[in-house]
């Protein structure tokens, strides 16, 4: 009997007709169509960016004659040249580190408080602060008032608060936030409560360390963000160049790159000027790959956070 029994889901499988084959095979067909489609959106992604790559390195002359390489025939560092002779894009790049790294804090900053508070039930007055933020996400002042508030009431012009405290908090990835943390059990702070911790205590050393995969995910488009923003510093900081981020500096040089020969004051005498379309390709490699580093560290977090954040009702 026990042999019997234990052969029967074996035999039941095995003989579970057309419909059991036809499942195993179309499975694998799907899972083959996946890696196949995957893999077709991985190469038209990564190609043209291994064009850029080499065509900052490839000659006017060359650009102007192959539609389509990878590895240019004749190697020309003249772009990178041009784009680094002047310390101004060493001081950029230190800009943009730091409008990044503290932007990114002060926007993680905000959306955790404000999302812990707004995922408790007992918070009076929730529905109101709830149905503002739902506003904000569809309504907005614009661009003219804002700059007044910015420019003129908060008086920071020229500062690195204009371009950090306006975008101090996204209400979609807040919103998102809620309600991943409305999906912590609440037997885990009702225990942390019993053993003396308050709301501060339970956010830093319970719930925090629940929510690593979307902190990392949110912090890391919070990053994105402020590392290609230049539209706020090229109008809040006219009278502050010292303070422009690397996209701002990266744009002015390819204004310069079509017309004027640009800095040259660190230049040597024999020095050619690079082809325009060499110093964009240049530009875009110099702005791309800082922030693309960043993703080995977080790949681990990104599919979990956005899922587990979007889906938690």
């Amino acid at each position: 009997m026990d042999s019997t029994y234990s052969k029967t889901p074996k035999k039941m499988i095995e003989s579970s007709g057309p419909v059991g084959q036809n499942a195993t095979v179309g499975s694998r067909v799907f899972d083959i169509c996946n890696y196949l489609f995957v893999t077709l959106v991985a190469f038209t992604t990564i190609l043209p960016f291994i064009y850029i790559i080499g065509a900052s390195f490839a000659t006017e002359y060359e650009i102007a004659t192959r539609p389509m390489f990878f590895i240019p025939r004749d190697i020309s560092v003249a772009a990178y040249q041009y784009i680094f002779s002047s310390n101004k894009i060493l001081r950029g790049f230190g800009n943009s580190i730091f409008i990044t790294v503290c932007g990114t804090a002060i926007n993680l900053f905000f959306t955790v408080t404000m999302a812990y508070a707004l995922s408790k039930t007992r918070l009076r007055g929730r529905n109101f602060f709830l149905n503002m933020v739902i506003f904000s996400m569809f309504f907005s002042g614009g661009m003219i008032p804002g700059y007044i508030v910015v420019a003129n009431i908060l008086n920071l012009k020229n500062t690195f608060w204009s371009v950090l405290l306006p975008g101090a908090i996204s209400a979609y990835n807040m919103m998102i936030v809620k309600n991943f943390f409305q999906g912590i059990p609440q037997e885990l702070e009702e225990s942390a409560a019993l053993d003396g911790c308050n709301d501060i205590s339970t956010l830093w050393r319970i719930v925090l360390p629940l929510s690593l995969p979307v902190l990392a995910t949110f912090g890391l488009f919070y990053a994105v963000g402020h590392w290609n923003a230049y539209f706020s510093a090229m109008i809040y900081m006219t009278g502050a160049k010292e303070k422009w981020p690397l996209q701002v500096l990266l744009r002015e040089l390819i204004i310069m790159s079509n017309g004027t020969a640009g800095d040259m004051a660190n230049m040597a005498d024999d020095f050619v000027q690079p082809p325009e379309q060499s110093v964009k390709m240049a530009v875009i490699v110099v702005s791309t790959v800082p922030i693309m580093c960043v993703y080995p560290f977080l790949q681990k977090y990104f599919v979990k956070g956005v899922m587990v954040g979007a889906l938690k009702g």
